[in-house]
Order: C-alpha cells, then sequence, then structure tokens
C-alpha cells in the first residue's frame, strides 16, 4: 500500500468550542477538507475522520471528538489500526506562546505547555512526528488560562486567524508534496 499520512487538528467536540483558541486546529482541518473535497463523514476511533488524497497521497483528515485532553487516545487508535509509522502523522493545533498570525513548523518536539500534545505523545510513545503550531497569544493579566484559549478570537483576530489557518493548510501540502524542512523553510519564517 502506498504511504498514507494522518493529518490531525486537535480541538474540542460541540458547538460550544467552534471557532475558539483552542479549536484551530479543527479549523484547519475543516479548511482542508473543504479545499481539496474530503468528505468529513466517518465516525470511528472516538473521531470524525475523512479519507481522501492530497498532493498525490493517501490521507486522512482528523478531529478527535474525545475533547482535547485525552486526544491522544484517539490518535494512538487510529495509528494501531492502519499501522501508521509516527513520521506519517502531522498535527495542527493551537499554542499560547507564539502571537496570533503566527505559524510555527516543527520536524518533532515535546509537548509543550499542551495537553492535547501531552496526551499524543503519551499515547504513542514518540515526539518524532511533525507539527503545525498555530498561534493564538498568550491570556492578558488577570485571564485564567482554560477560559482564555476557550474563549473566541476577537473581531480584529479572526481575519489574522483565518489567514494563518489558511496557511497552516498550504504548509500540510508542502510537506506532503516536498518534505518538512521545506515547509519550514517557506512558513516559519512568517
Amino acid at each position: 500500500m502506498e504511504d498514507m499520512y494522518v493529518i490531525i487538528g486537535l480541538g474540542n467536540p460541540g458547538t460550544r468550542y467552534e471557532k475558539t483558541r483552542h479549536n484551530v486546529g479543527f479549523d484547519a482541518i475543516d479548511l482542508l477538507s473543504k479545499k481539496h473535497n474530503i468528505g468529513m463523514t466517518k465516525i470511528k476511533h472516538k473521531a470524525v475522520i475523512g479519507d481522501g488524497t492530497i498532493e498525490g497521497c493517501r490521507v486522512l483528515l482528523v478531529k478527535p471528538q474525545t475533547f482535547m485532553n485525552l486526544s491522544g487516545e484517539s490518535v494512538r487508535e487510529i495509528i494501531e489500526w492502519y499501522k501508521i509509522p509516527t513520521r506519517n502523522i502531522i498535527i495542527l493545533y493551537d499554542d499560547i506562546d507564539l502571537p496570533v498570525g503566527k505559524l510555527r513548523i516543527r520536524p518533532n518536539g515535546s509537548s509543550g505547555t499542551h495537553n492535547g500534545m501531552r496526551s499524543v505523545i503519551y499515547q504513542i510513545q514518540s515526539e518524532d512526528f511533525p507539527r503545525i503550531r498555530i498561534g493564538v497569544d498568550k491570556p492578558p493579566q488577570g485571564w485564567d488560562l482554560a477560559d482564555f484559549v476557550l474563549s473566541k478570537f476577537l473581531s480584529d483576530e479572526r481575519k489574522i486567524v483565518d489567514d494563518v489557518i489558511e496557511n497552516a493548510t498550504r504548509a500540510v501540502e508542502v510537506i506532503l508534496k516536498s518534505g518538512v524542512d521545506n515547509a519550514m523553510n517557506r512558513f516559519n519564517s512568517k
């Protein structure tokens, strides 16, 4: 079988969390599914899944439905079921250590402060996979972190966020076409 890639956006399920800072990973998967005509119609492995092709590669688009802190359960089930090497997964998620509008791509690394990534790394016992971090900014002074990441973007931030989500989807396409180093060169400087 050709190489298959699993592209996972982290977020929380349910309308209450739509368009919040913590759900930019879901937003990126939604945009990829729209751009590449991949229906997100299956529900299995504790996730909403779409199967299709991007840049000539077979891909599985994934939105875990476990809530953020347990995202790794869904990711582990998928890579075990499809027998995917960890280097063939790409995870998109929000990062409070980056300003709104910034994108950071890395070939591997720790979870930092992100509970969803902590769960993924713990469940699959590897840090060795590319990830695309989407900046959502730090909470303003006096804000609780959880309240902040579950808040929606301010109206002046939304356009910037939509642009960075578009760039995140382009970064996925570049990774699939020509590798993570090329994607880092193109998008990490912006």
